[in-house]
């Protein structure tokens, strides 16, 4: 298995990225991995997540944001009973931070390439809709995929 699943990319800017990722065998989402930029601040850190804008946003948001673990795992149920514990109080210091009255969480779990994933790394979006714009369009978040023949 891969740590990018091709399949799933939504513009050609991620897909280049992602190849170049997998071809340094790194995951971008990792410890250590997880590049700080002026695009994508980290404006959250807590003892086993880090919260930072989405690069790649869902058309029709006004904020796409990815709680992502430390630990490198596919399944919410695999993180430890602490980093599980943990996500609440991240989860509740980004509703506060942003002062968020609606959102929507995001997460797929499992073999990414089933889940419309693109990286073998559990992590969650928490998405709020651009409702304020009068073109608005409700923000669709892939949950399944099937894989292409290899």
């Amino acid at each position: 298995m891969t740590l990018y699943y091709l399949g799933n990319f939504r513009t050609e800017e991620q897909r280049a990225e992602m190849q170049r990722l997998e071809a340094a065998g790194i995951c971008i989402f990792c410890p250590g991995q997880l590049p700080e930029s002026p695009e994508q601040p980290v404006v959250l850190r807590t003892a086993h997540w880090t919260v930072r804008p989405n690069r790649y946003p869902y058309k029709g948001t006004q904020e796409h944001l990815l709680l992502i673990p430390n630990e490198h795992v596919t399944d919410l149920i695999e993180l430890s009973p602490e980093a599980q514990q943990d996500f609440w109080q991240a989860l509740g210091q980004v509703r506060e931070q942003y002062a968020l009255t609606y959102y929507g969480l995001g997460a797929r779990n499992g073999d990414f390439r089933f889940t419309g994933g693109t990286i073998e790394h559990l992590h969650i979006h928490i998405v709020v809709g651009d409702v304020d714009n009068p073109d608005h369009e409700p923000v669709r978040i892939k949950l399944s995929s099937r894989p292409k023949p290899e």
